[in-house]
């Protein structure tokens, strides 16, 4: 578990833009590749280039290396209905951590309807969890919403009940606009997801295609996969008047040993790592000490980065656009400098770039500052 303290204080307002309504993208574009990709480079004239995702390979390097998240999303959204002392209610419910067989930490909705002892039935019936019934029992509750379900069954049969009874968790800005549908099962996925646990997609990850990746490799560009298992924090607005105030929920993530030694090598040979996603970037950052070596990595992670920090692994970025005051906007403001991001984001709407996580894309360098 690695952690760095933040780089200084930030006040949150500084990261504010506004976003017309109509620009937040409800569905993606297809082909996944055709989006959109506005190119940052601190140091040109002018900074921004318009370009898409399928010129990748030419504005990268032989050499480069591409670095994925391949977390899998689960369908981790559920309705049910609680029971108490005769009386029910609809809740809502979105898995966010499998603390053993039969326990989920999770999220629910409205919170204010549930406490220790209640009994939640999802899907129809009650009691034997065939493909079509789950029940639970709420075993602890936070003041935020948290709880802990404690399910009839374990897996592998509570695993079969999640996946036919769950929906994708959509990100608010979607959910709150449309429902989640079958199509989302496809779309809110990369096409290189395998490991599962993720509540959230890696969502630069969604632009890119197999015949994508297949020309990047065929331009001399080696391809990498790390886990980082999002979880719902990304989706929480930061409260607080400055960044200190702030506290990033841990994410599990791996590095394997071997993906770690061929970055490491990448590096050596002057190649530049590029990170697909700020998941992948946090964890990289994570993993390297302050020499510029990555290490292996099983454990969590925390780190909230903001300007002021020094990027120790990390070349380049690919990303979509972020909400105004989201962490992720401070990391990318962090990156290329807030000024620069700032005049960024005004570009890409007024020139009428899609948002958000079905929206369109940027390479970013950094800030030579």
């Amino acid at each position: 578990m690695r952690a760095r303290p933040r780089a200084f204080l930030v006040r949150v307002d500084e990261f504010d833009y506004h976003l017309p309504q109509e620009l937040i993208a409800l569905r993606p574009v297809r082909p996944r590749d055709a989006a959109r990709l506005l190119v940052v480079e601190p140091w040109a004239d002018p900074p921004f280039t318009d370009r898409k995702i399928v010129e990748l390979p030419s504005l990268l390097s032989a050499g480069d290396a591409l670095v994925f998240n391949d977390t899998k999303v689960i369908p981790a959204e559920l309705k049910g209905t609680r029971e108490r002392d005769g009386a029910s209610a609809h809740v809502s419910v979105t898995l966010t951590g499998r603390l053993d067989a039969s326990r989920w930490a999770a999220l629910a909705r409205p919170a204010k309807r549930l406490r220790p002892g209640d009994r939640i039935t999802f899907g129809k019936g009650e009691g034997v969890c065939l493909l079509d019934t789950l029940a639970a029992t709420v075993e602890d509750h936070g003041a935020e919403g948290e709880v802990t379900l404690a399910f009839d069954f374990g897996d592998p049969s509570l695993d079969e009940a999640i996946k036919h009874l769950g929906a994708v968790p959509l990100p608010p800005y979607i959910a709150s606009q449309r429902a989640p549908d079958a199509k989302d099962r496809v779309d809110y996925q990369t096409v290189f997801a395998r490991e599962e646990g993720a509540v959230a997609a890696p969502t630069a990850g969604l632009h890119f295609t197999p015949a994508l990746m297949e020309a990047l490799e065929a331009r001399g560009i080696s391809l990498h996969f790390v886990t980082l298992h999002v979880g719902p924090g990304t989706f929480l607005t930061v409260r607080s008047a400055d960044t200190g105030g702030h506290i990033m929920h841990f994410e599990t993530g791996i590095i394997p040993a071997e993906t770690a030694a061929a970055l490491n090598a990448v590096k050596a040979r002057g190649g530049k790592i590029v990170a697909v996603g700020t998941t992948s970037l946090r964890l990289l950052e994570s993993a390297t000490d302050a020499p510029g070596v990555l290490a292996p990595f099983f454990g969590a992670t925390n780190l909230f980065i903001t300007p002021g920090y020094q990027f120790r692994f990390v070349d380049r970025l690919v990303t979509n656009f972020h909400l105004p005051r989201s962490t992720l906007f401070m990391l990318v403001a962090a990156f290329s400098g807030l000024d620069l991001m700032k005049r960024a984001y005004a570009h890409a709407i007024a020139e009428h770039y899609r948002f958000y996580s079905y929206g369109d894309a940027c390479l970013l360098s950094p800030d030579a500052t």
